[in-house]
């Protein structure tokens, strides 16, 4: 590890401490840090930072040279990591200074044991598959940050009334949804907002995607998982004249008449795992699986 990028949240900056323990464990192994360039400069305006840094801008600023990218913050911001590495096979390690955590799985009090983990090669990198969306009429907004890693949303807007979203796998007829909209999400995306709607949580290796239904008036409709070589083409009925549709965080409202095509996209998102964390141990923790608080007095 001889060069590494480093990006965060600049709406606010709560991780003093954090970024000084990764900065010091850093040099110490000689790595060269290049900071995102809005998170450098709010770091400097607090007196964060004890000399200068390389910055970058954008994802034309990054290449291949890179070995990792550090985001700092909770999964919102790996969210937004992700548009910054794209296709250039960067590979990625949330340190969690925010709450859940469910991507940013290192946490505050294990950073400089992962670094020492990541020098002496003891990781694993998961490939995380994420989704592509085209429509027709063509969406501007979709033209350069066409993918998602968590989920691709369909929603309604500004009304209280229901839509539909009608469903076509390989181009044969599933389902009309009528709802408040249509979540389909990655095995990623598996813990996020589809977990919420009652979606499965599915292993990040997993070949599949999930169809998950947002307060469904059809009281039979249930998530529905599909393979992730799947073609998925959407039609949304609405009595409003546009929806919503969002990429991870990044909204969109189009024409009710919008056509939505999904697929796999055709590069994934490395993901680091230090050989102290993983997939399962991560769901016990932020899920409290096999927490039975009942013998709490008793412990």
């Amino acid at each position: 590890m001889k060069k590494v990028a480093v990006f965060g949240q600049t709406y606010t900056v709560n991780a003093e401490k954090e970024i000084k323990i990764l900065l010091k464990a850093l040099e110490k192994h000689k790595v060269v840090v290049f900071f995102e360039e809005n998170f450098y400069e709010v770091l400097k305006e607090h007196n964060h930072l004890n000399k200068k840094y390389a910055t970058f801008t954008s994802f034309h600023d990054l290449n291949n040279s890179f070995d990792l990218f550090f985001s700092l913050g909770g999964d919102g911001t790996i969210l937004r990591a992700v548009t910054y590495i794209r296709d250039l096979g960067i590979p990625v390690l949330g340190i969690n200074t925010g709450r859940l955590g469910f991507l940013a799985n290192i946490q505050k009090n294990t950073i400089e044991e992962s670094i020492e983990l990541l020098v002496a090669k003891k990781y694993k990198i998961q490939e995380r598959t994420l989704l592509s969306i085209k429509t027709s009429p063509t969406v501007k907004e979709f033209d350069e940050l066409s993918f998602a890693l968590n989920e691709i949303t369909i929603a309604r807007q500004n009304t209280t009334s229901m839509i539909g979203v009608k469903t076509f796998l390989d181009n044969e007829y599933l389902t009309n949804y009528w709802s408040d909209g249509l979540i389909i999400a990655t095995p990623t995306g598996s813990t996020g907002y589809s977990l919420s709607c009652n979606g499965p949580v599915i292993s990040p290796n997993s070949k599949n995607f999930i169809i998950t239904p947002i307060a469904p008036h059809n009281l039979n409709a249930r998530p529905m998982v599909i393979p992730d070589d799947t073609k998925i083409e959407l039609e949304v009925n609405s009595r409003e004249k546009s929806f919503l549709i969002s990429l991870d965080s990044r909204i969109t409202s189009v024409p009710k008449d919008t056509k939505i095509y999904i697929e796999k996209s055709p590069f994934t998102i490395k993901s680091i795992i230090p050989s102290n964390q993983s997939f399962l141990s991560t769901l016990r923790t932020k899920l409290l699986w096999g927490e039975d608080t009942r013998n709490e007095s008793n412990l």
